[in-house]
């Protein structure tokens, strides 16, 4: 035992039976446990690091398996945050929507509402583990996209919208902190990368084309009963200190020790000022880290791009709504091609500079992939603009998406790895992150229009391509030097 963190402590230094540990307070109930089995020479003792329970040490298929059934839950939210937006005109008809704001909100009511549940999913996965708070948010978001199939007014469908966003938040929320569970540094950029959104408003204009946006939401909720069927009977819980909790209590029943083990803190203070603790710290992550807050401003011009599809494509080029979806597959390609690129660059990228660092990783390593990401945003955006002003081949501003597309992404993937890296509490990281850029999703439609209707295609994305130099281009350079730097003043990063 002589590895062990603690050093030769010694039993003495054990807690009395009210918990307190007068010799060393600092010292929590795990690492008292772990000092006593110093002394425990007769019983059996068990290291969290090298047990078959520690979910960095399950197989591999098993670790692939969860993150692929984590990722089929990930998947459905997106799609239904944008799968809508091709058959928004057919929606406007059936419900005689004639305010071009009230249309719009229909779509991102979700995003608003979503952005709100982030801020409640991750916390709890991070109280209550990460297995049920999945399944729950998946089921809820089955039942309240039917309400949106069935909704018969605008009213009832705005309201089953932003129910759907809240729970629709649970699998993005919980996401990165499986695979911050399941993987080491070095191996989280491919886990990171398994899924692509862009699938969404593809299937979404032509099935609002065929059959009407209602069934829209059909195939969402079918979708969801799918990942339900495989993701209940075969997911597995992978947060650490809710797994080593439960092993700690059995070790304890048989009096056998553990050590090393990851305590969870909910069991040893009062439960509600633990879940308040859990609650407040998305927020805190987001108006405390400049570099969250920063990382995060960087996505949100994704969204106002989308503002502009529907006008171009339908009244510029003629599009009727089911070919309409199929301009998305530009940045739908761009996606994948960023997804398979952007993985192994991050990851090679990371290896070496680690190899350098003497084999110590720091998250600033995660920073080289986003500044290469970085410079394709604006050319993506001027290249779509300009050829949309100048109503070029219709090719021409979908070319234009997929720069954009792989920009964004590969942008969009180191920026998740660093978050995770970072931030001890990797879900309420991201999902601060991911509140922030869906608020901006949420109030960008809303004036999208107008901006573009006053500056033009060119002029607008212009706009934007400043904003992603301005933005996207120095701080990158900024916290790659400065960065850790700035770590060492949080308290909630590693």
């Amino acid at each position: 035992m002589s590895d062990s963190p603690l050093g030769a402590v010694s039993s003495a230094n054990v807690p009395h039976q009210d918990g307190t540990n007068y010799l060393h307070p600092q010292l929590t109930s795990s690492q008292c446990r772990a000092a006593e089995a110093l002394d425990k020479t007769n019983d059996e003792v068990h290291d969290w690091e090298h047990d078959s329970a520690n979910p960095r040490n399950w197989p591999l298929a098993k670790k692939w398996m969860t993150t692929t059934i984590a990722s089929l839950y990930t998947l459905v939210t997106p799609l239904a945050s944008a799968v809508m937006a091709p058959g928004l005109p057919d929606l406007a008809a059936k419900f005689g929507i004639t305010d071009p704001t009230v249309l719009a909100l229909t779509l991102s009511i979700f995003i608003l509402s979503y952005a709100i549940g982030l801020l409640f999913a991750a916390p709890l996965s991070e109280v209550y583990g990460r297995v049920w708070v999945l399944h729950l948010g998946n089921l809820f978001f089955l039942a309240f996209n039917l309400g949106c199939a069935l909704s018969t007014n605008t009213t009832s469908l705005i309201v089953f919208r932003f129910l759907a966003g809240l729970a629709g938040s649970a699998p993005v929320a919980c996401g990165p902190g499986v695979i911050s569970d399941l993987f080491l540094e070095r191996e989280r950029a491919s886990a990171m990368a398994l899924y692509s959104p862009a699938i969404g408003p593809v299937m979404g204009g032509f099935m609002a084309e065929s059959v009407g946006v209602q069934y829209v939401f059909y195939v969402i909720a079918a979708i969801s009963g799918a990942a339900a069927i495989l993701g209940i009977p075969l997911m597995r819980e992978t947060y650490a200190p809710l797994i080593s909790h439960r092993l700690n209590t059995r070790a304890l029943n048989a009096e056998k020790t553990c050590v090393g083990y990851p305590d969870l803190a909910a069991h040893h203070r009062d439960k509600w000022a633990y879940l308040w603790v859990n609650l407040k710290r998305p927020v805190i992550l987001l108006t405390h880290s400049f570099i969250c807050f920063i990382l995060s401003l960087m996505y949100g011009i994704y969204f106002l791009l989308f503002t502009t599809f529907l006008d171009l494509f339908a009244n510029v080029y003629h599009f009727s709504i089911g070919i309409g979806g199929l301009t998305y597959i530009g940045v739908g390609f761009g996606f994948v091609v960023a997804t398979v690129f952007s993985a192994k660059l991050s990851d090679k990228i990371y290896i070496y500079l680690t190899a350098r660092n003497g084999g110590r990783g720091r998250p600033e390593m995660r920073v080289p992939a986003l500044i290469f990401g970085s410079f394709f945003v604006p050319v993506g955006l001027l290249w779509y603009g300009w050829s949309a002003q100048a109503k070029a081949y219709f090719m021409m501003p979908i070319i234009g998406t997929s720069i954009f597309g792989f920009g964004i992404l590969t942008c969009f993937l180191p920026i998740q790895l660093y978050l995770v890296d970072t931030f001890t509490y990797a879900a309420s990281a991201t999902a601060a992150a991911s509140a922030f850029r869906s608020f901006l999703g949420f109030a960008f439609p809303l004036f999208g229009q107008q901006m573009f209707a006053m500056l033009g295609y060119g002029g607008g994305n212009t706009l934007l391509a400043g904003f992603a130099i301005i933005i996207g281009m120095p701080f990158p350079v900024w916290i790659y030097f400065a960065g850790e730097r700035i770590r060492t003043k949080s308290s909630l990063a590693h």
